[in-house]
């Protein structure tokens, strides 16, 4: 029997919300795993692209991948691990919550380069997002900027620069699928690409000296949580819901990623915030929002996991 128009978003709404909170968990994970930043995103990726190609596997659902195909998605893998690398030190650097928010300015990016290759138009609303989401960081890490350390300016940096990789990984897998180089169904595609950024993160791995070793139980639950939430779980919940539900919705439900990160990281880290911190967030999250809205078109299903993040 078919749903019925009103049951049909609601249950969209709820996995939307559900998927959202669960992506949210992943930088808190990071800072939890007692290994270094590095490690935490080859394991996120190792332990993500084993469940997926179990249950892929398991349900019938795994197809035979081409050469050319795997050829195409060596581009975004690397991004995406290039992208994991940088804000996991992010996050050990300035702190789950702005880091998080940090990696979601991503969405300006992407916007600029849908103009740039794509023509696709930039109004007004676009212009005031930016400039609200720019206030909004000024008065998140501006205010104090002289009183911090050079470690907490670094993970600032490093939070931008992660926007711009995830951009180039969105870009790629667009254009690979859109050119039809790449006909994997969006599961996996995801197991795919992480399997092959694993190899990305283990040769570096290797040259930044890192060791494979996981130190104690909590890490092992920390990194095995990372790669369950972060690329299997949440993202299923938010493929399911996002065609049902309008662009507007999405990006709005899409924004608790950000804005959770944020209180988890008061909460469990005892971050100090002031109230012009949380004037900071809501500006930046308002601005995220607006500078994301595109009146009547439809965001495509999500291919990677980092869903509005990175991360």
């Amino acid at each position: 029997m078919r749903a019925t128009e009103s049951e049909l978003p609601r249950a969209a709404l709820v996995q939307m919300i559900v998927g959202a909170a669960a992506i949210s968990t992943t930088s808190l994970f990071v800072e939890v795993a007692h290994v270094g930043p590095t490690m935490s995103a080859f394991y996120r990726m190792a332990f993500g692209g084993l469940m997926l190609l179990i249950g892929l596997v398991a349900l019938r659902q795994w197809r035979r991948v081409r050469l050319v195909e795997i050829g195409w998605l060596m581009i975004p893998a690397l991004a995406f691990a290039v992208d994991l690398m940088i804000w996991h030190r992010s996050i050990l650097y300035v702190g789950p919550g702005v880091a998080t928010l940090l990696g979601n300015f991503q969405v300006f990016l992407m916007a600029l380069a849908g103009f740039v290759f794509y023509r696709e138009r930039l109004g007004w609303l676009f212009l005031s997002g930016i400039a609200l989401a720019f206030l909004g960081l000024y008065l998140l890490v501006g205010l104090d900027w002289s009183v911090v350390g050079a470690q907490y300016h670094l993970g600032v940096v490093l939070g931008i620069v992660t926007g711009f990789v995830y951009a180039i990984y969105m870009l790629a897998t667009r254009h690979a699928q859109r050119g039809g180089h790449v006909r994997l169904a969006p599961a996996q595609l995801l197991c795919v690409s992480s399997l092959l950024s694993v190899l990305v993160l283990g040769v570096a791995a290797l040259v930044q000296g890192e060791s494979f070793v996981i130190p104690d139980t909590q890490s092992i639950a920390a990194l095995v949580g990372l790669g369950f939430f972060g690329q299997v779980f949440g993202w299923v919940l938010l493929t399911r819901a996002m065609p049902q539900l309008p662009a507007s919705t999405i990006g709005l439900l899409l924004l608790l990623q950000p804005a959770l990160s944020f209180v988890f990281d008061v909460i469990l880290f005892a971050r100090p915030t002031h109230t012009t911190d949380w004037i900071g967030v809501a500006l930046s999250l308002l601005g995220i929002f607006i500078g994301s809205y595109r009146r009547g078109a439809r965001k495509p299903p999500i291919v990677a996991a980092d869903v509005a993040e990175p991360e």
